[in-house]
């Protein structure tokens, strides 16, 4: 019976403590990657659905205060934005700094300047983009210029200046 209790114990431990290797995020004061285990996948249970800008953000006029949309708008409308800066935001929904950034984002859509718009990509359903732009590990952020080329990369930013400071 006791090794039983014992077992079971055990059980939950571990249970408990599977959520903490699920945090692969950047470390939202630097600019660096604390880790980025690519072998661990979240539960399937546990991973909500997709992160998306709400639905004021995507209505943002990028002649006004820039923009800030998820992929899939940005996809089907690039030519309006030829003229913009483009970043796109690798970010994962069970991703606590992702979160942060998409919170600091959504409540400041007045910071981001009129020419630059920020595409918000789900890091686990978009496997070719990954690929294509080498992302090994989401919170991260990628300037495109207007045919898709990569002109910079980097991790870490939570807030609309500390994105700016990056933009080349």
């Amino acid at each position: 019976m006791l090794k039983i209790k014992a077992t079971r114990m055990l059980g939950c431990a571990l249970i408990a403590l599977a959520p903490l290797s699920l945090s692969a995020c950047s470390d939202a004061n630097s600019n660096t990657l604390v880790s980025s285990d690519t072998n661990s996948t979240p539960l399937a249970s546990s991973v909500e659905q997709s992160p998306q800008p709400s639905q004021t953000a995507q209505t943002a006029d990028v002649r006004e205060a820039g923009s800030y949309i998820p992929y899939e708008s940005f996809a089907a409308a690039s030519e309006e934005y030829a003229d913009s800066k483009v970043v796109l935001f690798f970010s994962a929904a069970w991703c606590s700094t992702c979160q942060e950034a998409r919170e600091n984002f959504e409540a400041s859509l007045s910071e981001i300047p009129g020419d630059l718009a920020i595409v918000v990509v789900d890091f686990d359903d978009s496997i070719e983009l990954r690929k294509q732009y080498g992302i090994t590990v989401q919170h991260t952020f990628v300037q495109i210029d207007e045919t898709g080329n990569p002109l910079a990369k980097w991790s870490g930013s939570v807030t609309i200046p500390q994105l700016l400071e990056q933009l080349s």
